[in-house]
This record gives structure tokens, sequence and C-alpha cells, in this order.
């Protein structure tokens, strides 16, 4: 397979060739004490993940400031010791860095490609991420067998109001689906309100994190749920869901 070549350091080079950066001292201050990890988790990314097909080899030169710590800053308008569904995980953002600042927090990396899976599984292990749990399925697929949680994350799955059909219904009642957009969140999220109302969204906004950690700030829109996540439709699938794994079991 061949690679256009990329500009780094001001030169231009194979692809192949280009390397992981040093991490900017900002890292240092998003990652804290997990700065170390941080730094082995961008060098499995270069490695692993090119390699892998699991991040585009441009990508690794700009791995730090458009990756990790955009996906870390997230943090900032998580709950503490909350349940997280990671959905369409991918190579573990944001659920990777996400877990390395925030131990407090219980992780599920939900993905449904083996070969996703088994990287993230394998820094899972490496990384010594206790509080987090490597599951392979779609949401839809997941709804009713895994417990429901307090917060989904999501980071360039699919527009807003896809997302929101697979990850609103994970939620447990009053959770919170954050899912990282680009610039044009705020008219995404204006066309998928009536997408988000139907799924039992009682309040959306778009939210600025990372400010003068990551430049520009990461861009999140928040999807809070009342009483009955996915609305009346998945609340009835959830219970059918559930009822069949309790069946299974029983076996």
């Amino acid at each position: 397979m061949s690679h256009s070549p990329v500009v780094q350091n001001g030169r231009t080079v194979p692809v192949t060739e280009a390397e992981l950066p040093p991490a900017p001292e900002e890292a240092r201050t998003v990652f804290g004490d997990s700065f170390p990890a941080a730094v082995r988790y961008a060098e499995l990314l270069a490695d692993a993940g090119v390699t892998r097909g699991l991040i585009g080899p441009r990508e690794v030169p700009r791995l730090w400031e458009r990756h990790l710590m955009n996906c870390a800053v997230l943090s900032e308008v998580v709950p503490e010791g909350v349940s997280v569904c990671d959905v369409g995980s991918g190579a573990g953002l944001p659920g990777i860095p996400l877990a390395l600042v925030r131990p407090d927090l219980r992780i599920t990396l939900l993905e449904p490609l083996l070969r996703r899976t088994n990287f993230l599984q394998e820094v899972v292990e490496l990384l010594g991420l206790d509080h987090v749990t490597v599951v392979r399925g779609r949401a839809e697929e997941v709804l009713g067998t895994l417990q429901p949680v307090h917060v989904v994350t999501a980071r360039a799955v699919a527009p807003l109001d896809r997302l929101a059909g697979w990850g609103v219904p994970l939620l447990r009642p009053y959770g919170e689906m954050l899912a990282l957009k680009g610039d044009t969140a705020e008219e995404e999220l204006k066309g998928a309100r009536s997408a988000l109302s139907k799924l039992g969204v009682i309040d959306s906004s778009v939210l600025r994190v990372g400010a003068g950690l990551v430049d520009p700030p990461a861009t999140v829109v928040r999807a809070e749920v009342g009483e009955s996540p996915g609305g009346v439709r998945f609340a009835t699938k959830r219970a059918k869901a559930a009822r069949a794994d309790r069946a299974r079991r029983r076996r």
C-alpha cells in the first residue's frame, strides 16, 4: 500500500517515516500522574495502531493535540464515580484517555470489530487499567445485557441523530450522552433536536472543554435524558432483551 507524503518539522517525509512528536508540556498537566501511561498509549497508537489500520498514518504527527489531549479534556464534564460506555471505541478514543485521567470511572469500551477489540484489550492490560472493560458488539446488540450507564461517550462515530439512536438507549434514567464533535456541532444539534426528543432527551447543549490546554478547545454535544432513555420503543426492547438474558442464564 502506498501513501502520500506528510509534512513534519518543516520537511516532507514518506508517511511510513512520520514519527510521533514529543508530548507537549500541556499533556503533563492534562494527564497528571498518568502521563507515562499516556506516552505509552501514544506509542502504541503510532506503531500497532497504524500497522493494524486503526488510525491513519497521517494522524501520527498530531496524535497528542488532535487525539489524546482532545479526548482527555472530556473529563471536565464527566461526573465523579459514574459508569461510562464509550460507543464505537475504535482505537480507544475517547475512552482510554478518559480512563487515564479518571480512575474513579467505570468504563466500558464497546466496539464491534475483532481487530479493534483485540488492540483495546492489549492496551488495557498493558496500561493496567483495571477500571476498564472491553466488550465486543454493537450498541443495539448489547441493549438489555449491558448494565445501563450514567454516561455514554463517542467520537467521530456517526451523525448526531444516528449516534443518539445507538447511544441514548444504553443510558440509565437521567443519564447523558457526551459526543465529541467538530465545528458544525451547533448546526448538527439543531438538525437533530427532533430525533433527540423522540429518544427521550430532555435537554441538549454544546460545550467547549479544555480551554487553555488544547487549541482550539474541544467541542462536546451533551444530550441529557429523562426517565425513559431511548423513548418508549426502546424501553420495551430493553425489557424484552433483559428477560431473554435472564432466561439464558437460568439454563
